[in-house]
C-alpha cells in the first residue's frame, strides 16, 4: 500500500512538474513570421474563394487562426506598402508615397529613412534574434538596407522587381546576403531560395525567439516557373494564368514546408504566422473579385489583400474577423505579444489586434481610415460603411456604401454632398499631420494612360462594321 501511494506521488509530482513546464512553454515569447507575397489578388489563395489555384498549405494554416475578411494595406503598390506594414504608420507621415526611381541606385535620402522605427527594431528591443529575407524595396542604398534596419541576417535583393533565376542585373537586382553578393551558381529558384534560407534560419541553434520578415517576390512579373510548381497548374487552360498560378504554387508550398518544419521542432503552437500581399493583384493574370479594380488603384481591388494570423496557443481557429484593419496593425499586434508596451510607441497608427481576435473588445480597430498616392493626386478615405475615393483615373471624386455596395458598383456622390464633405475634411484633418512626397514616380501618367486605353477598348466595341 506505501508502494502504491509512493508511486502514486512520483505520478503526481510527475505530472505537475509537464504542467508547470507546459506553462512556461506557453509564456515563452513567440516566435514571429510575416509571410508578404507580391501582388497576389484577392481570389488566388482558397481561402477567399480560389479554385483553380492550388493552395493546400496556406487554406489549412490560415484554418487555423483568424481570416481578415477586411484587411487593408496601407498603399495600392509595393514599396509605399511596404514601408507601412514595417514601420506601423502612414508612409505618407515620411513622404514614402512612391515607388523608388529605378535608373541605378539611389542615394541614401530615397527610401524609408533609418529615423523611422522599424518592427525589426522594436523587436530586437525584446531581445529577438532577426532576419528579412526576399524583396526589399524601401531603400536601395546600402545605408537604408536591412542590415542597418534592425536585421541580424539579410537575404535578397534591393529593388521593385527581379528574374526569377537570381541572374544578377544591376545594383538593385542582385542577390546578397548580409552585405556580399551570392554567386548565381548557390541559387535555383527565388521562392524556393528564400524558402530554404528562412528554414536555416530557424534551425540555427540559439535560445533567442526568432522574427522573419519572408517577403516573397513570387507572383510578381517576370512570369517565372519551375516544372514542378508548372505540373500543379497544367490543368489551367490560360496560360498566363496557368504560369501565374504555379508562382503562388511554389509560395504555397514553400510555406508548407516552413509549417511541417515548425511542427517536427515542436514549436509550432508558439509561433505566429502572418500573411499577407503587400498591395491588390497586378492587372494581369491576378484576379481581385469579387472587388473592383486592381493594384495602383485605390477601388477595394488595389488595397484589400488575402490576409490571416494564426498563434495555436492564444488565439482560437476557424475564426473570420469582418471589422476592418489594416497592415499597419501588425507592429504593435506583433510586439505586444512579444510583451512589448505598444501604448510607448507613440509615433504608431495601427493598432494591437489581439483583443479584438479574442473578443474582449468587441468595439471596430478603425472608424477611418486613410490612403493617399503620390501626395494626394489620388486618395480615399473609409469612415465606418462609407468610402470617399478621389479617383485621377476616373477623374472624379466617388462615393459607395460598402455596407450596401461592397463591390463598388454604384457611385453615390450626388445623392451625398453632405457625406462627401465630411469625409474629405477627415482627408484633409488627416493629411495635415503627413510631408509632401520626398521623391515622385510615373504613377499619373501611368493612370492616365491606362484609363484612356480602358476608354479607347469600351468605344471600339461599340463599333459596327460598315
Amino acid at each position: 500500500m506505501k508502494k502504491i501511494s509512493r508511486n502514486y506521488c512520483f505520478l503526481l509530482v510527475f505530472i505537475f512538474s509537464l504542467c508547470i513546464q507546459a506553462q512556461k512553454d506557453k509564456n515563452k515569447k513567440p516566435n514571429i513570421i510575416i509571410v508578404l507575397t507580391d501582388d497576389q489578388g484577392w481570389a488566388d489563395v482558397g481561402f477567399n474563394g480560389a479554385t483553380d489555384i492550388p493552395t493546400d498549405n496556406l487554406d489549412r494554416i490560415a484554418k487555423e487562426g483568424v481570416i481578415f475578411s477586411n484587411g487593408y494595406v496601407s498603399h495600392p503598390y509595393c514599396s509605399p506598402s511596404r514601408a507601412g506594414l514595417l514601420t506601423g504608420r502612414y508612409q505618407a507621415r515620411f513622404g514614402h508615397d512612391c515607388n523608388m526611381p529605378y535608373e541605378g541606385e539611389n542615394d541614401a535620402s530615397v527610401g524609408t529613412p533609418l529615423s523611422e522605427k522599424m518592427i525589426s527594431e522594436a523587436l530586437k528591443e525584446q531581445g529577438y534574434r532577426t532576419a528579412a529575407i526576399g524583396k526589399w524595396h524601401v531603400g536601395d542604398h546600402t545605408d537604408l538596407q536591412p542590415n542597418a534596419q534592425g536585421f541580424d541576417h539579410w537575404f535578397g535583393f534591393p529593388g521593385g522587381a527581379m528574374n526569377f533565376w537570381g541572374k544578377p542585373d544591376g545594383p538593385l537586382k542582385t542577390i546578397i546576403r548580409n552585405g556580399k553578393k551570392v554567386a548565381q551558381e548557390e541559387l535555383s529558384y527565388l521562392t524556393d531560395d528564400f524558402t530554404d534560407e528562412a528554414i536555416d534560419f530557424i534551425n540555427k541553434k540559439d535560445d533567442k525567439p526568432f522574427f522573419i520578415y519572408l517577403a516573397y517576390n513570387a507572383p510578381h512579373a517576370p512570369d517565372h516557373a519551375t516544372d514542378k510548381y508548372l505540373k500543379n497548374t497544367k490543368h489551367i487552360e490560360y496560360g498566363g494564368r496557368s504560369v501565374y498560378a504555379a508562382m503562388v504554387n511554389g509560395v504555397d508550398i514553400g510555406v508548407g514546408r516552413i509549417d511541417s518544419l515548425l511542427k517536427a521542432k515542436g514549436i509550432k503552437e508558439n509561433t505566429i504566422i502572418a500573411f499577407l500581399s503587400d498591395n491588390g493583384g497586378r492587372k494581369h493574370h491576378a484576379d481581385n473579385r469579387p472587388n473592383r479594380g486592381h493594384k495602383g488603384m485605390l477601388f477595394e481591388g488595389g488595397i484589400k489583400v488575402p490576409f490571416f494570423i494564426t498563434w495555436q496557443n492564444k488565439i482560437k481557429s476557424n475564426q473570420v474577423y469582418e471589422n476592418p484593419i489594416i497592415s499597419l496593425d501588425l507592429f504593435p499586434t506583433l510586439i505586444e505579444a512579444a510583451g512589448a508596451n505598444s501604448a510607448k510607441e507613440t509615433q504608431l497608427d495601427g493598432v494591437n489586434l489581439m483583443p479584438y481576435i479574442n473578443k474582449k473588445n468587441t468595439s471596430k480597430p478603425h472608424e477611418k481610415l486613410f490612403w493617399r498616392s503620390v501626395g494626394g493626386f489620388e486618395y480615399a478615405v473609409r469612415i465606418g460603411d462609407f468610402k470617399l475615393y478621389k479617383s485621377a483615373y476616373k477623374e472624379k471624386t466617388l462615393l459607395f456604401n460598402l455596407k450596401t455596395d461592397p463591390f463598388e458598383r454604384k457611385d453615390i456622390a450626388k445623392e451625398h454632398p453632405k457625406k462627401i464633405a465630411e469625409l474629405e475634411k477627415a482627408y484633409t484633418t488627416w493629411d495635415a499631420n503627413n510631408i509632401a512626397p520626398q521623391w515622385v514616380d510615373p504613377h499619373p501618367e501611368n493612370v492616365i494612360k491606362e484609363e484612356k486605353q480602358f476608354r479607347a477598348i469600351r468605344k471600339r466595341a461599340t463599333n459596327k462594321p460598315k
